[in-house]
């Protein structure tokens, strides 16, 4: 998809210069316009509707977890959902943000700083994963274009495989 499932980590997104994990520099980019700037600023970050709908179906199912969980040792960082005592941690992953390699569309303009975004968020999410399993955590991610069913069947697969 273009360079969309890059990888990289832990850049910004003010315009400066800054440095991810994998050591790439921030390319420059021409500041988006007032209205589109309020767009992406107004978007969810957490509560969207694919993870409320999975909130609603695992809670119908009789499960409970804890909500944007803060993972410890990881500041910064959290789990859509959390399963504590089985250490499962589930994200809902965003097509545009998170670079579905279905879906993701690279807005023309930016195009460099947009790949940039993309690997940046991609080796973040990469690394978040390492180090949950290096906690004894489990991560499920989720794309939130998954059928719903498909997305209880993986969380609750993750908890099966705590009790085996």
């Amino acid at each position: 998809m273009d360079g969309c499932q890059a990888n990289s980590v832990n850049g910004g997104t003010d315009g400066g210069a800054k440095e991810p994990l994998n050591g790439s520099m921030e390319p420059s980019r021409v500041p988006p316009s007032a209205r589109l700037s309020a767009r992406f600023s107004s978007q969810a970050r957490d509560a969207t509707k694919p993870e409320l709908s999975l909130r609603r179906e695992l809670h119908r199912h009789g499960l409970r977890f804890r909500v944007q969980y803060l993972i410890p040792g990881l500041p910064r960082r959290r789990a859509d959902l959390a399963f504590t005592r089985q250490k499962v941690a589930v994200f809902v992953d965003g097509c545009f943000w998170h670079a579905c390699p279905l879906h993701c569309v690279v807005p023309k303009a930016n195009r460099e700083w947009w790949l940039w975004k993309f690997s940046t968020n991609s080796s973040r999410d990469a690394d978040t994963n390492i180090k949950l399993a290096e906690l004894g955590w489990t991560v499920v991610r989720i794309w939130e274009h998954e059928p719903l069913e498909h997305a209880v069947c993986k969380v609750t697969e993750a908890l099966r495989d705590y009790g085996s």
